[in-house]
């Protein structure tokens, strides 16, 4: 029995059954029908290519001038990083990392990072930062500007987790800019993953994490786990290593 012959059959027992009930033919398809008009999304001005301003609903962590945002993480005391005259501000390694005083969830994230020129070492200790997601989920920040390392260790990583798809690093001297979309986890209650955390990272204009499913924690020794936790911090890190310290500029936050 062919396919024309039974999609007949089917049509005909379908109008068979549609008069004995004696129903309406449903109203005929109008453009209107799947449209709607409310709510209308809010009005957000975007930032300013040439200022380096932010989105209007954008939450500021660093505009150039001081550190108020944020706080030693290990005591809670002022930052103690060094701000500079060109509205950076570079790590102090003696003072440890510091932190957001504010707690995040779901966000997109805007830092940009600068390796200085003439950097040395090499691997992991040229140029090493990170940016913790939540204080949980390390983001790496190194110099992988012809500077060969593992790769779940390299610039945009997250960290000895996953390799970027590409190495997008500028050289030293220029700056580097992250845009980070960050989904935060949804435990169980035994404290296990009911939904994972997800980071789609952009480097320099280039997607290098799509959407990743982040597994557990970040440590430089072992592997990933599932340790549940709420709402938390941007964290930046100082890094032992020996190099130069890096810098940071124009830092905001939306909440999403």
């Amino acid at each position: 029995m062919n396919k024309l012959f039974l999609t007949t059959v089917c049509l005909v027992c379908f109008t068979a059954v549609r008069a004995q009930t004696g129903y309406p033919e449903p109203e005929p398809m109008r453009p209107g029908m799947s449209e709607f008009w409310l709510p209308q999304p809010e009005v957000v001005t975007p930032g300013d290519i040439q200022t380096q301003s932010a989105p209007s609903d954008a939450l500021i962590l660093f505009d150039g001038k001081d550190l108020s945002a944020w706080e030693n993480a290990k005591d809670r005391s002022a930052a103690g990083w060094t701000v500079n005259r060109d509205g950076s501000f570079t790590v102090n390694k003696e003072t440890g990392d510091i932190r957001t005083k504010e707690s995040f969830e779901n966000f997109q994230l805007h830092i940009e990072w600068y390796i200085p020129p003439g950097i040395s070492g090499n691997s992991q200790g040229r140029g090493n930062s990170g940016i913790f997601l939540q204080g949980v989920y390390e983001l790496q920040v190194l110099d992988s500007y012809e500077n060969a390392t593992y790769a779940n260790g390299q610039a945009a990583s997250i960290y000895k987790q996953v390799a970027p798809l590409v190495n997008a690093m500028r050289k030293p001297g220029e700056w580097n800019v992250f845009d980070v979309i960050y989904s935060a986890p949804v435990f169980k209650d035994d404290g296990t993953y009911r939904i994972p955390p997800y980071v789609t990272v952009i480097h320099n204009g280039v997607l290098v994490l799509n959407h990743y499913t982040i597994l557990g924690t970040t440590p430089y020794t072992g592997f990933p786990k599932v340790v549940r936790h709420g709402a938390g911090p941007i964290v930046l890190q100082s890094h032992g290593d020996p190099s130069a310290p890096i810098s940071f500029r124009n830092i905001w936050i939306r909440k999403l």
